[in-house]
This record gives C-alpha cells, sequence and structure tokens, in this order.
C-alpha cells in the first residue's frame, strides 16, 4: 500500500505533516513531495508518471489560494486524489476550498476542510481498506475505541 503527499510549496509543509502523521499511524508508506503546479508544471507531471510507476493507490494534494494543485493531478492520473484546501491569503482558504471542490464533470477530487491534512489521511486509509484488510481492522479498532471514549465521557455534571 502505497500513497503519496504533494503540496504547492514548502509553506504548506506544516499543514500536511499532520497528514503525513496519520499515515505513519497505519504504517501506510508514503512520499511527500513539494511541487507547484503552476512553477514546476514539467516537475509535477515527471512526479506523477513516478507515482503511477511506483504503484501509488492514493494521492493527498494540499494547496491554498487558486488551489490548482488537486485538480491538475486529477487531470493527469487514475489515482484517486483527495484535496487539502491550505489557508492562505486574505480569504482564509475559501477560495483553497471553492477551487477544489467545484471539479468538472469526470475529473472528481475529494475534498476535505480547510487545513484538515488528518482528515485527509484518514480518507485515503479508508481508501486502502477496501483492499487491505489489515487497514480495515485498525480502522475498525479505532473507531470502536473511539466510540467508547466518547461514551464515556457523555455524563456531565452541570
Amino acid at each position: 500500500m502505497k500513497a503519496a503527499v504533494i503540496f504547492g510549496s514548502r509553506s504548506d509543509q506544516g499543514i500536511m505533516q499532520k497528514a503525513a502523521a496519520v499515515l505513519r499511524e497505519y504504517g501506510v508508506d508514503f512520499s511527500a513531495h513539494a511541487v507547484s503546479a503552476h512553477r514546476t508544471p514539467e516537475l509535477l507531471d515527471r512526479t506523477i508518471r513516478e507515482l503511477e510507476e511506483g504503484g501509488t493507490e492514493v494521492i493527498i494534494a494540499g494547496a491554498g489560494l487558486a488551489a490548482h494543485l488537486p485538480g491538475v493531478i486529477a487531470a493527469k492520473t487514475l489515482i484517486p486524489v483527495i484535496g487539502v484546501p491550505i489557508a492562505s491569503g486574505t480569504l482564509g482558504g475559501m477560495d483553497a476550498l471553492l477551487s477544489i471542490v467545484q471539479m468538472p464533470r469526470s475529473v472528481p477530487v475529494a475534498a476535505v476542510g480547510v487545513d484538515n491534512a488528518s482528515n485527509a489521511a484518514y480518507l485515503a486509509v479508508q481508501i486502502l481498506s477496501v483492499k487491505y484488510p489489515e487497514l480495515k481492522k485498525k480502522l475498525a479498532e479505532y473507531k470502536a475505541g473511539m466510540k467508547d471514549q466518547l461514551a464515556g465521557e457523555s455524563r456531565i455534571d452541570l
């Protein structure tokens, strides 16, 4: 099982580390790349080819502002892409969110909340769990533990 985490610039690295942490927690091998869809399109093309040839099964792509990176990746590969809108600029990430979710028909990109790279990784793990039973088991255990914890915390003295 392989994933890739791609982000448009090194300034996005702090947000995207949240995805890396979840992937590590679940034992998912991944590579990380800082590649701009606008400034280094040839490098992006080469990176996507290498990911396809290397057996990558899901891509998490983070970008801010116009946030074209996830959509450009989705246009160039059949690997599922999960977009992470990153808050930057004056619009607090709304520009990036809308750019990622408003993809044209037949070029889908899944989207998570602004700066929510950890949720992108959880979604990537769920996608991979369709093929890998050990991931499905880990996810089921995590969700059961979360349910038990929350049930134990539901009583509140006012």
